[in-house]
């Protein structure tokens, strides 16, 4: 069986109904998808999620509390009901690409020591391409970018953690390092970030996973006092993690996907060019 793709959802319905349009779009019709709200979005948002239930070729289930739990103590709860099962978690405002899922999963499949699989994003910190530690703008042409990534070679690089615009967690490995900690921690970003950590101590690898993409409207934000936790919690990450924006590594791997998307673009941006050169002018008003 599949992954589950949970969404824990925001207060943003402009951005919730692109990361849905996008999951149609980029998604294999029939994996299962849990839209869970703890009590966040509003009527806006509720009729945006009443419209694509009734449209959506995906396997799709919302959930409503009457009151909040709390990020990190509902996303735990999520967890605890899929028992062993991987489970893809993404932001609500990401913006995956097509067969972004697929690649996760098949990153999980050659390598039972990855614990956590993070795809490539226009906003991800250690994972963000074009330029590294930067909010670069959303693809311009997210089925190029797709190919493009898609044609990586899968080499899954160490990550000094995940990173939760879109991070598929292996099931076995979560319920060996138990839930989330949701004492420590108010976002469930950081509390992600922990849990991996944990699967590491135990022995698995924390990757990127290079032959996917998940664009986001923006980066993510902790809340605070969070990443104070981490780094009490683990005092090496944060050296680990200035380390590894200082030197790098993923340049070359950047580099790779920049120039297979340029390729990849040329067909697009032609159709483009020419479809605009053949059209009539507008008749002056």
């Amino acid at each position: 069986m599949g992954a589950i793709v949970l969404l824990p959802l925001g207060v943003d319905d402009a951005a919730l109904d692109h990361c849905l349009a996008a999951l149609d779009a980029g998604t294999a019709a029939g994996t299962a998808i849990w839209l869970a709200d703890d009590a966040q979005a509003g009527p806006r948002a509720q009729a945006v999620i009443a419209h694509w239930l009734a449209h959506t070729p995906l396997q799709a289930e919302y959930t409503r509390r009457a009151r909040p739990l709390g990020e990190v103590a509902h996303l735990d709860e999520m967890l605890r009901a899929c028992a062993g099962m991987d489970v893809a978690v993404l932001a609500p405002d990401s913006v995956p690409v097509s067969g972004w899922l697929d690649q996760l999963q098949a990153c999980f499949a050659r390598d039972a020591s990855i614990a956590t699989a993070t795809p490539w994003c226009n906003a991800g910190g250690t994972v963000a391409w074009p330029r590294l530690g930067e909010i670069n703008p959303l693809p311009a042409f997210p089925p190029a970018l797709s190919v493009a990534s898609a044609a990586m070679p899968p080499q899954h690089p160490e990550l000094p953690s995940a990173v939760t615009h879109a991070v598929l967690v292996r099931g076995s490995a979560r319920q060996r390092a138990g839930g989330l900690d949701t004492d420590s921690y108010g976002g469930w970003s950081a509390a992600l970030i922990d849990l991996g950590l944990r699967m590491a101590g135990l022995g698995w690898r924390n990757v990127l996973c290079e032959t996917a993409f998940v664009a986001r409207g923006s980066e993510g934000s902790n809340h605070p006092g969070d990443l104070d936790a981490l780094s009490s919690s683990w005092p090496a990450w944060t050296p680990r993690l200035a380390d590894f924006l200082m030197h790098d590594p993923l340049r070359d791997a950047r580099d790779d996907l920049q120039a297979r998307y340029q390729r990849a673009i040329m067909p697009e941006a032609q159709g483009d060019l020419f479809g605009a050169a053949s059209s009539p002018p507008e008749s002056a008003a």
